[in-house]
């Protein structure tokens, strides 16, 4: 029965493996193929700087003639592009927008727009139906397809091989880095920023000029359609420059109206819409973070963005505006990734090395396009030959036809007279009657020396890549010239730029904490609790401590789980004292059990902490021991453990204290006798001794005033048999 039931686990185990290889099996056969099909065809720009979606769209508008023709409507084009792209009419419209000079994405758009295409910059704004909208292409795309007849890129069959569409797009600039780009594939994504057509135009002059040029001295940085301004780091931006990765940083651009007491944000970052930057100000005023705003509104129009806050009389506008750019997007960060298609496989490059794959591209659309030329204006210089050797005896010609009686044999007759080629004959056979002049005839064949000259030229550049590069400094200045504009994203040096720092900016005013034994903790402003200075508390909760300071301070909060949290006043929100305050287990996210002893307020870091032991010792502290070189909101280990805490105390100076035990027994001892430690672990030393099982119970602080212990008798005892030196003072009730 046991080896029956081993065998049966062992043929399960088996069989599982088996199913378990076949799902890995199963996976590579189709997971795989999905997920290159997702890099390849949808996700990832190629070096022309389309994705299919961009390509197969614009590619349509081409062949419905709409780079010369008037606007149609778009429906019509979503309609025409199906047959390329079979991802449905919505998905398809939505590239359209994309691409459309209405939505004012790009910097250089595709489409010529006309009705609402919505706006990048907003994310409420829908666009209208394709119904009611109308478009065609903008001149810029001559660069794209002026040369897409001369069989400058590969053609291949759409999805169902009915129509054939271009692989690429015969760009004559770098478009890859002038179009915005973002995509996220299976594993992997592209993000390209757009920069400058004439930076990046005016460097690939220069690198094909020297190949070692300094990039900086063209390419100032990305610019974008949004404007704004871009934080400039130098070391920052040639990482990008070189890796194709990092980050750089975004933010909008205000003016302040001093008179009308409002500020106008007219630029944001392009990374953000106008809603979500108000929906978080708004956050900000609820929260108390920004004060000093009375009002916000989105007054964007026909003339542009613009967000409009009113403010405060006599408000710190630089302190407000350093906050929203600490917490809004107005400053925003742009990830890059300069993910391409090369070859159909995804490659991570630098500015350089694209530069350097689309001069490759390039210089093959021209080779190919030369090649084409030279095939058109060879077979046109063949024909002319042929019309030039009848022009020595046309009249011979014309007998040859006249005399001719079957039209079948015209064609050989004429090529067996004059010796020339069948498509010859033919030619010379199509000139109509009107044109057998001696004028016509003549003016033809001067075409030839002319043809003769082009193809040489033609031949030349075929086979020169020197010639080539010229050729392509010459388109690009050209482009320049017809299609550069000025930057709309200001460089600012990041040196340069405040940034918000919330000790230089908080708000400083006078505050009152209030600390309950059950854990609650409340901040009052000085004037609120000047109103109304009665404490809500809940039933059987107490005040435990007051403490006075600013909203720029930092206090202490010691707890029973030897824990020391650090919070910044400004942290906290302001409250009223009808109210019950913050609970401090949840904020500071305590452990169970875990409660809060004693609230300090730290100011220079001066004086001692005092612990009490129920063991009878006590340990003084340097509360410098307490700094930290950075903000820490939580310190662990801040006094020993070996004995339950009694009490603690911060003093400036140092004090005498009454200590109490269980048995009835007390001590007034002067923290002067105690000696100073740094360890902030340290056990003390023992200033009672105790009876067995007795154990302290209370301290109190002996106020300068306070005459109750009067009538105590002190003296001196040892630390230790081998220590005779004093420690403290005892006196016994």
């Amino acid at each position: 029965m046991k080896q029956k039931t081993k065998k049966n686990s062992t043929q399960k185990y088996i069989e599982t493996n088996k199913r378990t290889e076949n799902i890995v099996d199963t996976l590579k056969q189709n997971y795989m193929p999905y997920a290159m099909s997702v890099i390849v065809s949808r996700a990832i720009p190629e070096i022309d700087g389309f994705k299919p979606s961009h390509r197969k769209l614009l590619y349509t508008m081409y062949r419905m003639n709409l780079l010369n023709a008037n606007r149609t409507k778009s429906a019509n084009i979503v309609g025409q592009t199906m047959k390329l792209n079979p991802h449905g009419d919505s998905a398809i419209y939505e590239t359209m927008v994309k691409l459309s000079r209405g939505n004012e994405s790009l910097l250089h758009p595709y489409i010529d727009s006309k009705g609402n295409f919505g706006k990048s910059t907003s994310r409420d704004m829908q666009f209208a139906a394709p119904r009611y909208t109308e478009a065609k292409l903008m001149p810029l795309c001559k660069e794209l397809f002026g040369e897409i007849e001369k069989n400058t890129v590969d053609f291949v069959d759409n999805y169902d091989s009915t129509m054939k569409e271009p692989v690429l797009l015969p760009t004559t600039f770098p478009n890859i880095l002038l179009k915005a780009n973002k995509g996220i594939a299976v594993g992997m994504a592209s993000s390209i920023p757009s920069f400058n057509l004439s930076e990046i135009c005016n460097y690939t002059i220069a690198y094909l000029k020297d190949i070692n040029c300094n990039m900086f001295d063209f390419i100032l940085g990305p610019d974008f359609p949004s404007g704004g301004e871009l934080l400039f780091d130098e070391e920052e931006m040639k990482s990008i420059y070189e890796t194709g990765r990092g980050s750089f940083k975004l933010r909008g651009k205000y003016r302040y109206l001093k008179k009308e007491q409002l500020i106008e944000i007219y630029e944001i970052p392009y990374t953000t819409t106008v809603e979500v930057i108000i929906e978080k100000i708004i956050d900000l005023i609820k929260d108390g973070t920004l004060r000093e705003i009375t009002d916000i509104r989105d007054e964007t129009d026909l003339n542009g963005l613009k967000i409009t806050i009113d403010v405060r009389k006599n408000a710190d506008v630089e302190s407000m505006m350093g906050k929203i750019f600490k917490y809004t997007t107005l400053e925003d960060s742009f990830s890059c990734n300069f993910n391409v298609l090369i070859d159909n496989k995804p490659k991570i490059l630098g500015i350089k090395d694209i530069i350097f794959h689309w001069l490759n591209f390039r210089r093959q659309c021209i080779v190919r396009r030369t090649l084409n030329e030279m095939e058109d204006k060879s077979k046109r210089l063949f024909l002319l030959q042929g019309l030039e050797k009848i022009i020595l005896d046309i009249d011979k010609a014309i007998a040859i036809i006249r005399n001719t009686e079957k039209e079948i044999d015209v064609l050989p007759n004429l090529m067996n007279a004059f010796a020339i080629e069948e498509k010859q004959a033919e030619y010379i056979l199509e000139i109509k009657l009107r044109n057998l002049n001696k004028e016509y005839i003549l003016k033809k064949i001067s075409e030839i020396k002319e043809l003769e000259e082009e193809i040489t030229k033609l031949e030349e550049i075929y086979h020169s890549q020197k010639l080539q590069d010229k050729l392509i400094i010459s388109e690009l200045k050209k482009i320049i010239k017809t299609y550069g504009q000025e930057r709309k994203t200001t460089i600012v040096s990041k040196k340069d730029v405040v940034v918000y720092s919330k000790e230089n900016f908080t708000e400083d005013y006078a505050v009152t904490m209030f600390l309950t034994k059950d854990g609650y903790l409340k901040k009052i402003p000085e004037l609120s609790l000047r109103a109304y200075s009665e404490q809500k508390l809940k039933d059987n909760d107490s005040i435990l401590q007051q403490i006075e300071m600013n909203n720029t301070d930092v206090f202490m909060l010691l707890s029973t789980n030897n824990v020391l949290y650090q919070v910044k006043v400004s942290d906290l929100k302001d409250t009223k004292a009808s109210l019950l305050g913050l609970f401090l287990p949840n904020y500071l996210k305590m452990e169970e059990n875990e409660r809060i002893i004693q609230m300090i307020f730290p100011e220079e870091y001066e004086g001692y902490m005092v612990y009490f032991f129920e063991n009878g010792k006590v340990a003084k502290i340097n509360f410098s021991s307490y700094q930290t070189k950075s903000f820490r909101k939580k310190l662990q280990n801040v006094y020993s453990t070996q004995s339950p805490l009694v009490d603690c105390f911060h003093i400036k100076k140092d004090e005498t204290f009454v200590i109490f035990t269980d048995n009835y027994r007390c001590l007034s001892i002067d923290t002067s006798s105690i000696p100073e430690k740094i360890s902030r672990s340290s056990q003390g030393v023992k200033v009672i001794n105790l009876n067995k099982n007795a154990k302290v119970e209370r301290i109190e602080l002996l106020e300068s005033d306070d005459r109750e212990w009067d009538f105590c008798k002190t003296k001196t005892i040892p630390s230790s048999a081998k220590k005779n030196k004093r420690l403290t003072t005892i006196s016994f009730l």
